[in-house]
């Protein structure tokens, strides 16, 4: 069914909860990207330093295993009466409360989401920090939206894998690793950036290698392209491509495939060598198709003044007060959209047809990418 843009109640538009002035990014940016490399990135400096990684999502389980495997002292912070606590300590970790991870450890890395990094923080990290003491994160909302004002004497610093949580792990322990994104945001030691180039060592990112950027800029591109492009692009144009071939009187199985399938061998095609290599591997017929029909359904113009008002709503706070405000009064939007897609016909085909391939038996997100 289709998904259109819905406005919120003006009770769920944000209110209260869009920051008040809120500063624009107007930091001074490099004008070329600086890259740092494994010559670069010396985990020597995480010597000595007991790291307390914060949840243990798809994030947090390879940050954690990956620096285990390092050779670093990990530890991870989890509520009580959390089920990840039997999966971390079956994975042979330390496992503590968040505010005892928080008093024992030197550098914070909080990779719970971004809608309760905040309460967390306030409630059982800060209280517990040091002066000299890290805080990381592996995305900046919380410090683009002013949701989380670590105290001056600590050093805050991103380490952002461009990956999820799986490929970051498996990535790592095939001797890879998954390219990441450095920002410093706050220097109060005067060595956030070595600290922050070794724990991107510590993961692997500096295999791949690891591009400095600003905690605000992550934010806003990040959100952009999962909003314009990777997920909320892509998935719209999977179903109405589906939705098309099925209406049309096609079978479902082969919509699936032609239109959802075969979007990760696309996708790999492209990583491995740019939109060049991807036409070079497929047929004329399709690159002729795409020169001539991809226009059609994205007609450049109208695509791109809808994708500058997303960026225009992400910039001023509106994206993130709508977020915000929509975890404080329960979810009904966000829950009601994860159930009408999991009734969606695509999900229920894809998920038939998966059971009938080779396959079917391998349901291990660590292995996404392989």
């Amino acid at each position: 069914m289709p998904r259109p843009w819905i406005p919120l109640p003006d009770a769920q538009k944000g209110g209260e909860e869009n920051p008040p002035n809120l500063p624009q990014n107007n930091k001074e940016k490099p004008k070329m990207a600086k890259m740092y490399y494994e010559k670069d990135c010396d985990i020597n400096n995480l010597q000595g330093k007991k790291i307390a990684i914060i949840g243990y999502g798809s994030q947090g389980h390879a940050h954690a295993m990956n620096l285990k495997d390092s050779g670093q002292d990990v530890a991870v912070g989890l509520r009580p009466g959390s089920k990840s606590i039997p999966k971390a300590e079956a994975a042979g970790l330390k496992v503590m409360s968040v505010e005892e991870a928080a008093k024992w450890a030197d550098i914070v890395m909080i990779l719970v989401n971004d809608e309760v990094a905040a309460d967390v923080y306030k409630k059982s990290i800060a209280p517990n920090l040091e002066a000299g003491n890290a805080v990381a994160f592996a995305h900046g909302f919380n410090i683009r939206y002013q949701q989380i004002v670590p105290r001056p004497d600590i050093d805050v610093f991103m380490a952002a894998p461009k990956g999820p949580g799986h490929t970051v792990r498996s990535q790592f322990v095939a001797g890879k690793g998954v390219p990441c994104l450095v920002a410093v945001e706050q220097n109060a030691t005067g060595k956030a950036l070595d600290i922050a180039l070794a724990y991107i060592a510590g993961i692997g990112g500096a295999r791949a290698g690891v591009m400095e950027t600003t905690m605000y800029e992550e934010t806003e591109t990040d959100l952009f392209g999962e909003q314009c492009v990777l997920c909320g692009g892509v998935v719209d144009l999977m179903r109405c491509g589906f939705e098309v071939l099925v209406e049309a009187g096609y079978q479902p199985e082969n919509a699936y495939f032609e239109c959802i399938h075969e979007m990760k061998l696309i996708v790999d095609l492209i990583n491995k060598g740019g939109v060049a290599a991807m036409n070079y591997s497929i047929s004329d017929t399709a690159e002729y198709g795409e020169y001539v029909s991809g226009p059609r359904v994205l007609d450049p113009e109208t695509v791109k003044a809808n994708m500058r008002a997303v960026l225009k709503d992400i910039q001023n706070g509106t994206f993130a007060g709508r977020w915000i405000a929509e975890n404080k009064n329960g979810r009904t939007f966000f829950n009601s959209m994860r159930h009408n897609l999991s009734k969606h016909p695509m999900e229920i085909v894809g998920k038939e047809l998966r059971e009938k391939m080779l396959w079917k038996n391998d349901q291990d997100l660590d292995n996404a990418s392989k």
